[in-house]
Order: C-alpha cells, then sequence, then structure tokens
C-alpha cells in the first residue's frame, strides 16, 4: 500500500524540499497550499500523514481565513479525520506569550525549521505511519 503524506505549506522553497525528501524516502507527497482544498483531497484520497506548516499566508478552511494550527485542530476535532497523524512545523518555537501553540493544535508531533536533519524528519514520520 501506498504512502500518501499530504503536505500543507504555502512556501515553494519548503514544497521542493518536501517534495524531494519525500521521493527519495519512497512516499507519495501531495503538496496542498489552502485548508478547502486539503479537506476536497481528503474526501477523494487516504492520507497516511499530513504535515502542517503553522504560518500559510493564504489559506482558508470553510470559507474563512485560517492558519495551520487552526486547521490541524479542525482535523483533529471531526471524527472522519482524527486518526490522520499531524506533525506542525514551525520556524519559531511552539511556545510563545503564555501559549502553547503546539497544544492548541492538537497535533501528534511538531518539528522546526529549517529541517537539517531528513533522517530526523523521516524518522518521525515513520514512527507516526507505524502506529
Amino acid at each position: 500500500m501506498s504512502k500518501n503524506i499530504i503536505i500543507v505549506e504555502d512556501d515553494p522553497f519548503s514544497q521542493n524540499f518536501y517534495e524531494y525528501v519525500f521521493r527519495k524516502a519512497g512516499f507519495t507527497s501531495i503538496i496542498i497550499e489552502d485548508g478547502d482544498l486539503l479537506m476536497e483531497k481528503l474526501k477523494t484520497m487516504e492520507a497516511s500523514l499530513i504535515i502542517m506548516d503553522i504560518n500559510l499566508q493564504n489559506t482558508y478552511l470553510n470559507g474563512e481565513k485560517a492558519d495551520g494550527i487552526m486547521i490541524s485542530r479542525y482535523l483533529k476535532q471531526n471524527e472522519t479525520y482524527s486518526k490522520i497523524p499531524i506533525i506542525l512545523v514551525s520556524a519559531y518555537p511552539v511556545s510563545q506569550n503564555g501559549k502553547n501553540y503546539f497544544e492548541e493544535s492538537l497535533a501528534d508531533d511538531y518539528i522546526t525549521k529549517p529541517i537539517t536533519d531528513f533522517n530526523f524528519l523521516i524518522g518521525k514520520v515513520n514512527k507516526l505511519i507505524a502506529e
């Protein structure tokens, strides 16, 4: 069975990075920039895991502007999608100004950018897919 990774990322450099890394690791990756498009894709395919960037600039969910934290929380609170593992990605600390964005997102794991250890990323992915 193919392992499908959906990547929600709006930065072209990061998109190319993920596409290359996951292809080399033997995964099928689908890159999406918008929450509404993500929901459409999830209706037609089975996702093994979602990589979710926190800072999405022009992303919408159900027609309203959203970021990766909101989209992740929405998926985790939806019975249909709650079992899909989500790795949150941020260039910033997951805890700022007294708020823990990782906990708020309900994601399964997180990683900070820049991602310099490809094996670390693939290790997290493989661990979450195997659970």
